[in-house]
C-alpha cells in the first residue's frame, strides 16, 4: 500500500491557527483513567432530549456551520453574535469545542470522563446554551479532540504512544499522544460522545483522528496494543465503535481528516486513509485550506492564490474516491474552509466565496468555515441569506436530484 510522506507540509503545525492561543490554556487534572475499561455509561436523557437531536439530524440536510472555540463558547456576548449571524444568514450550524487537546469544555456527569476534565474553563450553562441554539433552529455539533490528547497522556502514562526505551513518545512540541490502539483511550471518548448526546448536540464531530507524524529526528513510535493491526485500520475500527454508541444517542457520527487524504490512493503516515474511514463515518470533513498546500499541489505554482482551483480539486478529488467506493450521498463530504490569512494573501469575503464556490461545482453543498479565533466579521458578505442548495452536480457530473433545502429563512 502505498503511503505519503506529510513531512513537506511545515505548515501542518499551524493548521488549526491554535498556537496563538495555546498560551492561555491551563493544565489539567490530577487523577488517572483506570487500567480497565469501565462499564458503558448509564442512559439518563429523557426521550424528548433524543428525539430532538435525531430530528436535528434529518431536518439540517445542508449544514453550513462556523467552528466556536472554547473561550468564544464561554462568552456570552460572542455566543450572541455568532447566534445573530446564524439568525440572518445561511449559517445554520455551530462546531463548538467541547473536548479539545487540553481536557473538556463542559462538566461531566460520567467519573471516568470528569477525572480528565483538566482545568481550562467550561461552558457554565451548556443546557441553557443548547436550548438557546435549538430554539434558534441551529444545529449544535461538538467537536471532539480524541487523539492528541495531553490531559488524558499526561495523567495516564500507561495508555500512551511510547519511546523504543518504554518511556512516553513526544512530539516536536513536547507533547504526548494517547494510543490511538488502546481500547481505554477508546472507551474514554465514546464515552465523553455519549454524554454530549445525551445533553442533546446533534453531531459528535471527531477531530485528531490520526496518530502523530513519524518525524526521522524523533525516536520511533512504539504501539504496544498494535499486534499488526495497520494503522488506517485501527483508526477506522474505532470509528466502528463509537458510531454506533452515537447513533443510538440520536446524533450523526462525524470525523475531521487532512485535505491530503482526497486526493491520495493510499494512506498518509498518520494513518488517514478514505477507503477506511469513508464506509464508516456519516460525514467526513477534509480540511481543504489552500494555505497548507505545498507548491505545485494540483498543479498550481502558488496554491494559497488559488482558492476556487484548490477547494475544486480536493472536493472533487473527495468524490471520485466516494465513487469508487459505492457512496452516493451528496452530503457525505462537508469540507472546512480557510477564514484565516496564513501568509499572503490576506484571506477576505472574497477568497472564502470563491471556496464555497468550489464547493458547490463539485458536487456537494455543505461546508464549515475555521476562524482559529472565531471571529467572522470579515467574511460576512460571503454568506448569503437563506439556507438553499447550490451544488451544481452530483458525483461526477451526474443530475442533481431534489435537495431538503435545511432552513430557508424569508
Amino acid at each position: 500500500m502505498r503511503r505519503l510522506s506529510i513531512s513537506i507540509l511545515l505548515l501542518f503545525a499551524a493548521c488549526r491557527g491554535r498556537d496563538a492561543i495555546a498560551a492561555t490554556r491551563q493544565a489539567a487534572v490530577r487523577d488517572t483513567v483506570p487500567d480497565t475499561v469501565p462499564d458503558t455509561l448509564k442512559a439518563r436523557d429523557s426521550a424528548h432530549v433524543k428525539d430532538s437531536a435525531a430530528a436535528k439530524v434529518r431536518d439540517t440536510a445542508i449544514v453550513r456551520a462556523l467552528y466556536v472555540n472554547r473561550w468564544a463558547s464561554q462568552s456570552a456576548k460572542k455566543m450572541k453574535k455568532l447566534i445573530a449571524i446564524a439568525d440572518s444568514t445561511e449559517i445554520n450550524a455551530l462546531v463548538i469545542d467541547m473536548k479539545d487537546e487540553f481536557g473538556l469544555n463542559f462538566t461531566s456527569k460520567d467519573t471516568l470522563v470528569a477525572r480528565n476534565a483538566g482545568k481550562a474553563g467550561k461552558v457554565q450553562h451548556l443546557d441553557a446554551l443548547l436550548d438557546t441554539l435549538r430554539a434558534h433552529h441551529i444545529l449544535a455539533i461538538a467537536r471532539v479532540v480524541v487523539f492528541k490528547d495531553s490531559v488524558a497522556a499526561r495523567l495516564n502514562p500507561k495508555h500512551v504512544i511510547q519511546r523504543p526505551d518504554g518511556k512516553p513518545w513526544q512530539d516536536k512540541k513536547g507533547l504526548t499522544w494517547v494510543d490511538p490502539y488502546d481500547k481505554v483511550v477508546w472507551e474514554y471518548n465514546i464515552r465523553v460522545a455519549e454524554e454530549l448526546g445525551h445533553l442533546g448536540f446533534g453531531e459528535i464531530q471527531f477531530d485528531y483522528i490520526r496518530f502523530p507524524e513519524p518525524y526521522k529526528s524523533l525516536p520511533d513510535q512504539v504501539f504496544k496494543d498494535a499486534n499488526g493491526v495497520a494503522k488506517p485500520r485501527a483508526l477506522a475500527n474505532f470509528l466502528r465503535a463509537a458510531c454506533p454508541r452515537i447513533h443510538a444517542k440520536g446524533a450523526r457520527c462525524t470525523a475531521d481528516i487532512f485535505g491530503l487524504v482526497t486526493t491520495v490512493p493510499g494512506a498518509l503516515e498518520i494513518g488517514q486513509q478514505w477507503s477506511e474511514l469513508a464506509p464508516v463515518t456519516d460525514v467526513l470533513l477534509p480540511m481543504v485550506y489552500p494555505s497548507h498546500y505545498p507548491p505545485m499541489s494540483f498543479g498550481i505554482d502558488h496554491p494559497n492564490h488559488e482558492p476556487y482551483l484548490v477547494v475544486d480539486s480536493a472536493v472533487s478529488g473527495a468524490h471520485r474516491h466516494d465513487h469508487r467506493l459505492g457512496i452516493t450521498s451528496d452530503f457525505h463530504v462537508r469540507p472546512w474552509l480557510q477564514a484565516f490569512t496564513l501568509g499572503a494573501p490576506h484571506y477576505g469575503a472574497k477568497e472564502v466565496a470563491e471556496q464555497m464556490r468550489a464547493v458547490y461545482d463539485a458536487g456537494f453543498d455543505s461546508w464549515t468555515l475555521w476562524s482559529p479565533g472565531s471571529d467572522y466579521t470579515s467574511f460576512l458578505p460571503a454568506l448569503e441569506k437563506s439556507t438553499v442548495t447550490r451544488r451544481k452536480s452530483g458525483p461526477l457530473g451526474t443530475p442533481v436530484p431534489a435537495a431538503a433545502p435545511g432552513r430557508v429563512r424569508r
